[in-house]
């Protein structure tokens, strides 16, 4: 396959990180296949044709089912709201096209489930929006830890905060609702957190879990007073992983002052790294070894020595961004579908990391109904 003709459900944030994505993929990898801007897809149809004008895809629709159907298609990007990826995907699926669909899955761990079968039955390529494991940086993390230089991973401690939902009068949204958003902070937030965790360390086993929601109503944005909130703003949960090591992590989408705080520090026998996507083009690295009294933290600035870097800029330091890392999303998505060796999370992965979160969820709803049988009263 030469070319691949390429379309894109929903022109929203994500939508256009994937539209600029697919326009700079071949120019920066070039190991083909071709993206070629096929169909837009948005609602209303005038949307759709702005923005098809704007991005450079050559037809615009309001229909999604008639742009996955269309012959000259081979490839759909998934970037509406959460409810709508579990019948697109397996839509794609079936009509032989290879999805790139935006994190979470689904609603439901059910609806992740059918996603994922659906798209080993059509043997179609499908990978996930998890583009924080694509950084440049953290891929090294990854070099560092196969490498040994800070010996067998003892522990891991994770952060995911933003401040989008801090203000309690900020307005009302379909996140709110578990019936648009399914889960909150962590369908949100964390499944970017587990996808890096998972990376590191491997799948994880819920051991305890405790998830909050602080505001629970918010003013709706047309008037009539405030709608509901279903879902959590904060989760936190204890962790233990396949080899062995403990994990700690916690989120949460009303932290004051943090814009995208996805930080983790993995602790080694020998040694630490530390990361944080606030500052995605470093990298913290202790090592244990000489005398202790010249022994401390280095930085490590993200440079063209760097898995992908080089693609972007010749220079270290001069730092990338979040759509160069959609970007190199999307050459491991061409990856995939060309049989080659492929870095992007593909279904299968990206079902582990969404049962770790409906796990998460679960396991703080079990704790919340003990607690509560067990106070005075309860029953």
């Amino acid at each position: 396959m030469k070319e691949l003709g390429v379309a894109l459900i929903g022109s929203g944030f994500m939508g256009k990180a994937h539209a600029l994505a697919w326009r700079t993929v071949d120019a920066l990898f070039g190991e083909g296949p071709r993206p070629r801007l096929e169909i837009l897809c948005d609602r209303p149809a005038e949307r759709a044709e702005e923005q098809a004008r704007r991005f450079g895809f050559a037809r615009a629709t309001d229909d999604w089912r008639a742009a996955i159907a269309d012959p000259r298609v081979d490839a759909v990007s998934v970037t509406t709201p959460n409810g709508m990826h579990r019948d697109m995907v397996i839509a794609a699926a079936r009509a032989g096209k290879h999805v790139w669909c935006e994190k979470p899955m689904a609603l439901t761990l059910e609806d992740a489930r059918d996603m994922a079968a659906a798209v080993e039955r059509a043997g179609v390529a499908a990978v996930v929006g998890y583009n924080y494991t694509q950084n440049p940086t953290f891929l090294h993390a990854l070099e560092l830890l196969g490498a040994g230089r800070i010996g067998r991973p003892i522990h891991f401690r994770g952060f995911v905060d933003e401040d989008y939902q801090a203000d309690p009068d900020s307005p009302w949204s379909w996140r709110c609702l578990k019936s648009a958003a399914g889960l909150g902070v962590l369908g949100d937030l964390t499944c970017h957190l587990i996808s890096m965790a998972q990376r590191l360390m491997g799948p994880a086993e819920v051991v305890a879990a405790d998830i909050q929601t602080v505001h629970r109503s918010r003013p709706r944005p047309e008037g009539g007073g405030r709608g509901p909130v279903e879902n959590e703003d904060i989760a936190s949960a204890l962790l233990r992983f396949a080899n062995g090591a403990q994990g700690v992590i916690s989120s949460s989408r009303v932290a004051w002052g943090r814009k995208n705080r996805l930080a983790f520090e993995l602790h080694g026998e020998s040694g630490m790294i530390c990361f944080d996507q606030e500052r995605m083009n470093e990298l913290r690295l202790y090592v244990a070894e000489g005398p202790s009294a010249t022994q401390g933290f280095r930085t490590i600035l993200a440079g063209p020595q760097h898995p992908h870097y080089a693609r972007f800029n010749p220079a270290p330091g001069h730092t990338l961004g979040f759509q160069e890392q959609k970007t190199i999303e999307a050459a491991g998505f061409l990856d995939m579908i060309a049989g080659r060796a492929s870095r992007a999370v593909g279904i299968t992965e990206a079902l582990q990391i969404e049962t770790t979160i409906h796990e998460i969820a679960r396991a703080a709803d079990r704790a919340g109904r003990l607690s509560r049988a067990a106070a005075p009263g309860g029953g």
